[in-house]
């Protein structure tokens, strides 16, 4: 337990840099696409790039390949995290798993039909107001210190967790492009091999990594979007370790006792002691958790480079408000979905169901609280764009969206924070 809440607070503030440097990336993108550095912004997006893998080519843009590429790297890192919280962590009993559920369920249901309600016509932006921005809302609530109860944050991280999972159900089964069947076969037998390699026991990740490279490709091929070969692979990432804790530790005492008893007067360790951290390296390497591990490292990798990055690249948008009214319907049913939806729909699920006793309130946890996070739910943004692409080709629409987006987390954040302020007066 001890262990799973020092995961979970070195996560927290990881998240919450990495909203910082999103929100810089993005003021950085929209200031640099609005200037006289606008075009050769936009045509370093632009520039196309291909690779070929025997029958196989992919050419794509720059833009798709951060998009395609790295964010399946961010979705890996996704799914394990999704992972790690069904085996050992807020999510791995029904009693905790139960609220935060409900109230993802409701964070995504409510603002997907006010977009529909108000796009009857053109209703395939409907996944963009249903995601949170994990990073944005936890950089949120860390700025406001010890106003926030450990607990929210906590909730917080659930719902996100939930939150992202739908989030990849809707990229995966909703935005695809034409399906090309004849590469299903090859990404199953690939997907059946990563799977034999966590049956016979392998902890190695090295194996995984590089069958999960020729799984994007397939993936790709087959025309589902290819960061869902990301969240495949995380989950089919062995969460078990080579060898127990306690029989590393008798172990490593066994070789740390022999280190100590060949010691000698020549300045170089001998035959003996080499032997001894050779096995306890051995051991530190099996001991370790592989699921973890991978999450870890990946972690800084998606926090401080890919998600800036994609924020970078996709967040200039040239601030043309005619493209807004071009598009009013689309950008209000985005805008409403994410203010009025998220918190509508997070506070009322969990209202309801608490009221009908399927579920039981957090003691900790106020209801003006969970408004309040309902609100900071509502920050879409980077998620909100990421779906935005996969939803519209039209790049005015897509100018549009984004700039209904910017607001929308804004506006969210604010009534969100204020929230916060007054539930802890």
């Amino acid at each position: 337990m001890i262990k799973h809440l020092i995961t979970l607070e070195k996560f927290i503030n990881k998240e919450s840099l990495s909203g910082i440097l999103l929100f810089i990336a993005t003021v950085t993108a929209v200031i640099v696409a609005n200037s006289s550095l606008g075009q050769i912004y936009y045509d370093l997006w632009h520039m196309p790039l291909g690779i070929n893998l025997g029958e196989l080519s992919i050419s794509m843009t720059l833009t798709y390949w951060i998009d395609d590429g790295l964010m399946a790297l961010f979705f890996l890192m996704v799914g394990l995290e999704i992972k790690r919280e069904m085996m050992i962590g807020e999510l791995s009993t029904v009693s905790k798993a139960t609220f935060p559920l409900i109230a993802a369920v409701g964070g995504m249901v409510i603002p997907a039909l006010i977009y529909v309600g108000l796009n009857p016509e053109n209703p395939l932006g409907f996944g963009i107001p249903m995601a949170t921005d994990i990073a944005f809302a936890l950089g949120i609530l860390m700025l406001l210190g010890n106003r926030v109860n450990t607990s929210l944050k906590v909730f917080l991280v659930a719902l996100a967790v939930i939150d992202d999972l739908g989030a990849v159900s809707v990229v995966a089964f909703v935005y695809t492009s034409d399906i090309q069947t004849q590469y299903f076969l090859h990404a199953g037998i690939i997907y059946a091999i990563i799977w034999a390699l966590n049956i016979r026991g392998v902890t190695k990740l090295l194996p995984y990594l590089l069958l999960g490279i020729l799984l994007w490709v397939y993936i790709h091929a087959i025309g589902i979007h290819a960061t869902i070969a990301g969240v495949l692979l995380a989950f089919a990432i062995p969460i078990k370790s080579k060898i127990d804790e306690r029989n590393f530790i008798k172990d490593s005492k066994k070789d740390i006792q022999e280190f100590e008893d060949n010691i000698d007067n020549v300045p170089v360790l001998n035959g003996h002691q080499i032997h001894n951290l050779e096995n306890i390296a051995y051991n530190y390497d099996k001991v370790q958790n592989p699921l973890v591990r991978l999450e870890h490292n990946l972690h800084g990798l998606s926090a401080f480079f890919i998600m800036p990055l994609f924020a970078f690249s996709n967040a200039g948008v040239l601030i043309d408000f005619s493209t807004v009214s071009a598009n009013i319907m689309i950008v209000l049913g985005v805008v409403l979905g994410l203010v009025i939806g998220k918190p509508l729909g997070i506070l009322g699920f969990t209202y309801l169901a608490t009221k009908l006793n399927i579920v039981k309130k957090p003691d900790d946890i106020s209801w003006s609280e969970i408004l309040a996070v309902g609100f900071i739910a509502g920050i879409g943004f980077t998620m909100s764009i990421f779906i935005t692409h996969l939803a519209f080709l039209d790049e005015e629409i897509i100018a549009a969206v984004k700039l209904g987006v910017f607001a929308a987390s804004f506006i969210a954040a604010v009534i969100g924070v204020l929230l916060i302020l007054r539930a802890k007066n």
